[in-house]
């Protein structure tokens, strides 16, 4: 089973809080995918990500850049996981199947969109049922706090 992890976003937004995350999965030598919702999603982090300032370097790669088995991140709309990654992405608390292939998953929603949340809170359920390991991560002023 997975170990999967809620992120509650309530003090920054996405752009912000994914790349100290990302920089910490590369750190630990593993590979990410990070599922987006849309082609417009996967563009604006790509920007997003060629211009973060910490970590400084997040080398990546999606559909439109190819070299998919050299990307240690790579973004995409769909289930395609060409780098082999151990470590998945789920934005706006969006729900997936075929967790269990993943090591650990990052499940990312904003506070304020209640339509994630309650995706969320769906994906908490269907992933409690299923057996796999969670947690629930509040935003702090100087970071993350394991909450609950």
């Amino acid at each position: 089973m997975s170990a999967i992890g809620f992120y509650h976003l309530t003090r920054s937004t996405l752009e912000d809080a994914l790349p100290p995350l990302l920089g910490r999965t590369l750190g630990s030598g593993q590979r990410a995918v990070i599922r987006c919702r849309d082609a417009v999603q996967v563009k604006q982090l790509d920007e997003a990500l060629w211009k973060a300032k910490s970590p400084l370097w997040l080398p990546h790669g999606s559909q439109s850049m190819g070299h998919g088995p050299r990307q240690p991140i790579w973004l995409t709309k769909g289930d395609d996981v060409p780098n082999e990654a151990r470590f998945l992405f789920l934005l706006d608390g969006g729900i997936d199947t075929a967790l269990e292939r993943f090591e650990r998953v990052f499940t990312l929603f904003d506070g304020n969109d209640t339509q994630a949340v309650s995706r969320a809170r769906s994906l908490w359920s269907s992933a409690k049922q299923a057996g796999h390991d969670l947690a629930y991560w509040q935003q702090q002023e100087r970071g993350w706090q394991k909450a609950g």
